[in-house]
C-alpha cells in the first residue's frame, strides 16, 4: 500500500518540477532549488502520511482481532449460560416429580 501511494506520488511531483523547468525559461536556479525543495518536502510529507495510513490499517486490524475475539468468548459464555439453564430446569423437573410423589403418598 505504502509503495503504491509513493509511487502515485512519484509522477505528479516529477511533471510539476518538468513543467516549471521546461515551461520558464527565465528561472534562475535559486528558484529551481526553492522548489525542488517544496517537492522534497511534499514527499516527505507523502510519506509520512503513508506511514501514519499503514499505523492506522495495523491498528484497526488489531482491533477487529480482539472484537473477534470477544464474540467468540460471548458465544463460549452463552453456550455455558444454556448449558446452566437446561440443568436448572431439569433440577426443577425433577424436584416438582418428587413433591408431586411426597404429596401422593
Amino acid at each position: 500500500m505504502t509503495k503504491n501511494l509513493i509511487g502515485h506520488l512519484k509522477l505528479p511531483v516529477i511533471c510539476i518540477l518538468l513543467g516549471f523547468v521546461s515551461a520558464c525559461s527565465t528561472v534562475d536556479s535559486k528558484q529551481v532549488s526553492s522548489i525542488e525543495a517544496k517537492a522534497n518536502s511534499a514527499m516527505s510529507e507523502a510519506r509520512s502520511a503513508a506511514s501514519a495510513a499503514q499505523d492506522a490499517m495495523k491498528a484497526a486490524e488489531a482491533a477487529q482481532a480482539a472484537a473477534d475475539a470477544a464474540a467468540a468468548t460471548a458465544a463460549e459464555a452463552k453456550g455455558t449460560a444454556d448449558a446452566a439453564m437446561s440443568c436448572c430446569n431439569e433440577n426443577k423437573d425433577r424436584i416438582e416429580r418428587m413433591f408431586e410423589q411426597t404429596m401422593k403418598k
